[in-house]
């Protein structure tokens, strides 16, 4: 009975000695989290989050009807987003009372400097794909040709330009790529010029033949009147005097290539009926010497017993 007396009062005295733990709530200095703090910041986050997919459907009905389909779903994207995220940081703002605004904000500061080096690419494309549709060089629609690429626009987003090629291939060309390179847009206007050569003899009459190539192609359809059509001489070739015939005419890709093959069939009917020749161009062959040598020999016929070049005499001895 005294043995244990004992023992208790020295467990009483350590534990008198020992220093107080605090708790570790009180260590962290965290108040209490209230259930209804969680449910009303739960409830923001989603009334947040329903209001942002509204803000889409409204923001891209309103911008589809003044500016293109793509922009509308790219910046209607956005908006939802940014009222998505703020929306969830008031709710955890509520739900945890602790948590301050700016301690968020430094954060995503450095949690965006990290993603910025980690998502280079991606990020360049984001924000060369912000910049295309809000100066929109061209339109879903338009016909461009950039890097080695040509075809119809499709469509823009926040990573590629979606371009469907003259030969039926879909190709991806990214934002980046689309924005620091030279880029042709062939329909930013609503004709183009096409340029045809024809090469006529020197015999021509060639002011009769510019007026016989004149005619023809004004009255090709698909051939714009203004700015006429204009026949130009423009070089003395070996065989032809040649004539640059430029013609203005519809800036989509098929129409102007419908065009360019009228003009053609239109401008050699013409002068063939007028019998203007069109001579092939003509290339000088200069042999060299043992081929000339060679071309004599075939000329003076095959070679005879009796002659030395035919390698053996007829007599034997």
């Amino acid at each position: 009975m005294r043995m244990d007396l004992e023992l208790l009062a020295r467990a009483g005295l350590a534990r008198a000695d020992a220093p107080d733990v605090p708790d570790l709530q009180a260590a962290l200095d965290l108040p209490p989290v209230e259930p209804i703090q969680l449910a009303l910041g739960a409830a923001v986050i989603v009334v947040g989050l329903l209001v942002a997919r509204l803000l889409r459907v409204l923001t891209h009905w309103w911008w589809r009807r003044r500016r293109t389909d793509s922009y509308a779903r790219v910046f209607s994207t956005l908006v939802a987003y940014g009222f998505g995220v703020l929306a969830t940081g008031v709710g955890l703002t509520i739900a945890f009372p602790s948590v301050q605004p700016v301690d968020v904000l430094g954060g995503l500061g450095i949690a965006s400097v990290a993603i910025g080096i980690a998502f280079q690419n991606v990020l360049s494309n984001l924000f060369a794909g912000v910049l295309i549709l809000l100066r929109e060089p061209f339109r879903a629609g338009d016909q461009i040709a950039v890097a080695d690429v040509r075809g119809t626009v499709e469509e823009v987003n926040l990573r590629e330009t979606v371009v469907r090629t003259f030969d039926g291939r879909r190709v991806l060309v990214p934002n980046s790529t689309v924005h620091g390179e030279v880029l042709t847009v062939q329909t930013g206007y609503t004709h183009i010029r096409t340029t045809v050569v024809v090469g006529v003899d020197y015999a021509t009459d060639l002011a009769r033949a510019r007026s016989l190539i004149l005619d023809a192609v004004q009255a090709v359809p698909g051939v714009t009147p203004d700015p006429a059509p204009q026949c130009l001489l423009t070089e003395l070739a070996p065989s032809t005097v040649n004539f640059d015939v430029r013609f203005w005419s519809g800036a989509r890709q098929l129409e102007a290539i419908e065009t360019r093959d009228r003009v053609i069939e239109a401008v050699a009917r013409a002068l063939d009926a007028a019998g203007v020749e069109m001579p092939p161009e003509i290339r000088l062959v200069q042999p060299s010497a043992e081929l000339a040598s060679l071309l004599a020999r075939a000329a003076d016929g095959p070679a005879t017993d009796d002659d030395p070049a035919g390698g053996r005499s007829a007599h034997r001895s």
